[in-house]
């Protein structure tokens, strides 16, 4: 409780008026902060949008180094190779038409649908795939080289 000894230091009305606004601002800003640093779902949100950005920028790094290595690489294969892998290339792009044909006559109509949709779902996220992929691998070859 107050005592009437404890006057308030305001000069008058309108001061004390200014003073407990000021007071209400601060706590409504108060009980936000509180209330932002206790809702779970959206610190999730935002931690998962901030690590997809970091995902789709690394695989962004990653699609780049390879397709500088895939350069290099093509750049030091002699003719004669890279003919026969154009050639293995043909030969494989159609063995897989005709697996894709076996596929559509023989497969039933539910498992043609989940993998249809696996396939959508795969080349919508590429970007993802491909950052899993790449650090997937940068796991593997630092497990496999400590092993040594």
């Amino acid at each position: 409780m107050t005592n009437p000894d404890d006057e308030p230091t305001a000069a008058g009305p309108e001061e004390l008026r200014e003073q407990v606004e000021q007071t209400r601002a601060e706590l409504g800003e108060t009980v936000q902060a509180l209330t932002a640093k206790t809702d779970l779902k959206a610190r999730a949100q935002e931690k998962a949008t901030a690590v997809r950005g970091q995902a789709t920028a690394k695989a962004g790094e990653l699609k780049a180094k390879a397709a500088d290595l895939t350069h290099q690489a093509r750049d030091k294969v002699p003719a004669p190779v890279k003919d026969k892998a154009d050639q293995a290339a043909g030969q494989a792009r159609l063995k897989t038409a005709q697996a894709g044909q076996l596929w559509r006559d023989k497969a039933p109509e539910p498992v043609r649908q989940k993998t249809a949709q696996g396939a959508r779902t795969a080349r919508e996220n590429r970007t993802l795939l491909l950052a899993a992929t790449g650090a997937a691998t940068l796991v593997w070859l630092a497990c496999h080289r400590r092993k040594r």
